[in-house]
């Protein structure tokens, strides 16, 4: 037997084998499977085009949200720019119309009483004369949309005011120094309580205060 005529022989017996493993597949069946594959594609096309545009937008409008809050936070937090633009204009308007205390006193226990019925909590009342920042008086004051509690001491010949309410933020903060407008100031917020202290003080001078009254 020549090669070619085994390898015919070889081939003939592969077609006959493979036509009885392998059928056509019935038109309606087929018709099924390329349908489903069909579905399957536009389902996936309009995932990927929700996530192209619907899904973007979403996340879009969630990090403008976040930004939002976030900046609400920061701009009238304890250490925000709005509570601070207010705590520089109770300092400097206590300066400039002559309306420094409402009560004049170095003695903090006749401070503190005064403020009793004109605020709904108890301020802290603190004098450090010993140390060069003696207690001169306190007057009421609005700060972050509630009332407050102004001390006023005095370095040397430079004001020194503490402003104090209770704190709606929760956390305790660590004192942190900023400048505004020429001023120094410390916020911080400590056993429920907000705190700002003001001064046109270098900030040396000003911190040393701060950590007396910490």
């Amino acid at each position: 037997m020549k090669p070619d005529d085994s390898d015919k022989i070889l081939s003939g017996l592969f077609k006959k084998r493979r036509s009885e493993i392998f059928h056509d597949m019935p038109p309606m069946l087929k018709k099924q499977i390329l349908s489903g594959f069909e579905t399957e594609l536009k389902d996936r096309s309009s995932f990927f085009l929700w996530m192209s545009f619907g899904g973007g937008a979403i996340a879009v409008c969630a990090a403008l949200v976040m930004s939002f809050q976030f900046g609400k936070i920061s701009s009238t937090g304890t250490g925000g720019q709005v509570v601070l633009e207010e705590v520089v204009s109770s300092h400097v308007r206590s300066l400039m119309i002559n309306h420094l205390s409402d009560v004049v006193s170095t003695d903090q226990h006749t401070v503190k009483p005064w403020f009793e019925g004109k605020i709904d909590f108890a301020p802290t009342v603190k004098d450090f004369a010993k140390f060069g920042y003696p207690l001169v008086g306190g007057r009421l004051d609005y700060i972050d949309s509630r009332p407050t509690a102004a001390l006023i001491y005095k370095f040397k010949q430079h004001v020194v005011n503490l402003l104090e309410h209770p704190s709606h933020l929760g956390d305790s903060f660590e004192p942190h120094l900023q400048t505004l407008r020429g001023y120094q100031i410390f916020s911080w917020t400590k056993d429920g309580m907000s705190y700002w202290v003001i001064s046109d003080l270098n900030a040396s001078d000003l911190q040393k205060f701060v950590y007396l009254w910490q």
